[in-house]
C-alpha cells in the first residue's frame, strides 16, 4: 500500500452519524448577452465530509482524537464509510455480482478496475473504486457469477486479478457487486474542541476531504 495510506477505517459509529457528499469545481463566465458558459473544471467529484457531527459522547470523541494522532493530522490517508453511498447498489440492498458494469473481455486483458456509474446515457459518471471491502466482491462474466478461485480482488487497490484458466472470453460482459470505502484524509492539522460546549450540546468540526491514489 501507498506508505502515506493507513488501511483502517475511520471508527463506524463515529461516521454513520456525520454528513458530507460529492463536491464539483465548475467555472461559470457570463457574456455580455447574459448567456454562461459553464466548464467543469475537475473530471471527476470530490467528497468532503464532516466528520464532528457524528460525535455524541466522550468515548467517541476520545477514540477520534487517538485515530487523528494516529494518522498525524493530515498526513496520512484512511478509509471512511459514505453511509449513504457504499454499494454497488442502493445501501438497502446486498451487491450483486451483476450490479455494475466493469468492461468487456478480449480473450487476454486478465486485470480490470472496479467502478461504480451513476445515471445512464451518454451524461453517466463513471467512478473508480479504490478501495471495495475485502470479502465483499462477487463478480459475474455474462451475468454468471464466478466461483472462489476464478477471479480475485484487492483490496488496496480496487483491481480485480481472473485466474489464467477464468480468462473472460472477447465480448464477454464483466460485471461486479461490492461493498467500497471512500479514501480520505483529515482536512486539518488541529482539533479545537472546547469541552464545556461539547458537553452542552456542541459537536466539534472534523473535516475529512477525499483523496486520489
Amino acid at each position: 500500500m501507498p506508505s502515506d495510506f493507513h488501511e483502517v477505517r475511520f471508527p463506524l459509529d463515529v461516521a454513520l452519524r456525520g454528513s458530507g457528499g460529492p463536491v464539483r469545481r465548475t467555472e461559470i463566465v457570463t457574456l455580455a448577452s447574459g448567456q454562461e458558459h459553464r466548464n467543469s473544471r475537475w473530471a471527476d467529484s470530490r467528497r468532503r465530509y464532516d466528520a464532528g457531527l457524528g460525535i455524541r459522547t466522550l468515548d467517541a470523541l476520545h477514540a477520534v482524537l487517538s485515530f487523528f494522532e494516529e494518522r498525524r493530522g493530515r498526513l496520512y490517508g484512511f478509509r471512511y464509510r459514505d453511509r449513504v453511498d457504499y454499494r454497488s447498489g442502493p445501501p438497502s440492498q446486498a451487491p450483486a455480482p451483476i450490479d455494475q458494469a466493469i468492461g468487456t473481455g478480449d480473450g487476454a486483458t486478465r486485470v480490470f478496475a472496479l467502478a461504480k456509474t451513476y445515471g445512464g446515457g451518454p451524461q453517466a459518471y463513471r467512478r473508480t473504486i479504490a478501495k471495495p471491502v475485502a470479502g465483499s466482491v462477487r463478480v459475474a462474466v455474462n451475468g454468471v457469477e464466478l466461483a472462489a478461485g476464478a477471479v480475485s480482488c484487492d483490496p488496496a487497490t480496487g483491481r480485480l486479478t481472473f485466474a489464467p484458466g477464468a480468462v473472460p472470453p472477447p465480448g464477454a460482459a464483466i460485471t461486479a457487486g461490492f461493498e467500497f470505502d471512500v479514501p480520505v484524509r483529515f482536512d486539518t492539522d488541529e482539533l479545537s474542541i472546547d469541552l464545556a460546549a461539547f458537553t452542552a450540546g456542541e459537536v466539534p468540526r472534523i473535516p475529512l476531504i477525499e483523496i486520489v491514489l
